[in-house]
């Protein structure tokens, strides 16, 4: 019986490489729920609090090397090890490469901090993306959760979350209202999209 039961759970794997407060708020988010399970974390950052926070709170870590990642197949075999029913970016700078996408078509989502196409690409990333939207003046922002793909911030866009912004907004206070929304939205997408 226990065995047909572990079989019904759902599987999140999260791929960070920073603080890692979105890994750790979706952990929060399915804690309590007997069908999702953040299983693992992963991260290409040995120096992470990301992998702290995580150790800490007993979800098994993985440390791996960029060359673990493009060169050969040992970080996909253990990920299709863990047979998960979803691979969510949170903070992760690496671009996913071709064999992933291939053995986790539709499975593989990111969450970037702007309103995509705008101020995505290689290297938009935190400080870069809200410097850039407050140089242009842009009068709203928000977050973006998309499929990932071949291409930095081009996969399908599943969800957008917008925040209008202030005439004196900086870079610190739009921080906040980006996170904000990340932490209301990502997990509730997940959610969504695992049902």
């Amino acid at each position: 019986m226990e065995n047909s039961k572990s079989i019904s759970v759902k599987k999140i794997i999260v791929f960070a490489s920073g603080n890692g407060t979105n890994a750790i708020n979706i952990y929060h988010h399915f804690r309590e729920n007997p069908n999702v399970e953040v299983s693992h974390i992963l991260s290409n950052n040995k120096k992470s609090k990301v992998l702290r926070r995580a150790h800490d709170l007993g979800i098994k870590c993985i440390h791996f090397e960029k060359e673990d990642l493009y060169d050969s197949d040992s970080l996909l075999d253990v990920v299709k090890d863990i047979q998960p029913s979803l691979i969510v970016l949170a903070g992760f700078l690496l671009k996913i490469p071709s064999p992933f996408l291939f053995h986790f078509p539709d499975k593989i989502i990111n969450i970037h901090p702007s309103l995509l196409p705008k101020y995505g690409g290689e290297g938009m990333y935190g400080s870069r993306v809200f410097k850039r939207i407050l140089k242009n003046k842009e009068v709203e922002s928000g977050v973006t959760i998309h499929y990932v793909n071949a291409n930095y911030d081009e996969g399908e866009i599943i969800a957008q979350f917008k925040t209008a912004l202030e005439h004196n907004e900086d870079v610190n206070s739009l921080e906040e209202k980006i996170h904000e929304l990340e932490y209301i939205h990502y997990p509730k997408v997940i959610e969504d999209l695992l049902k």
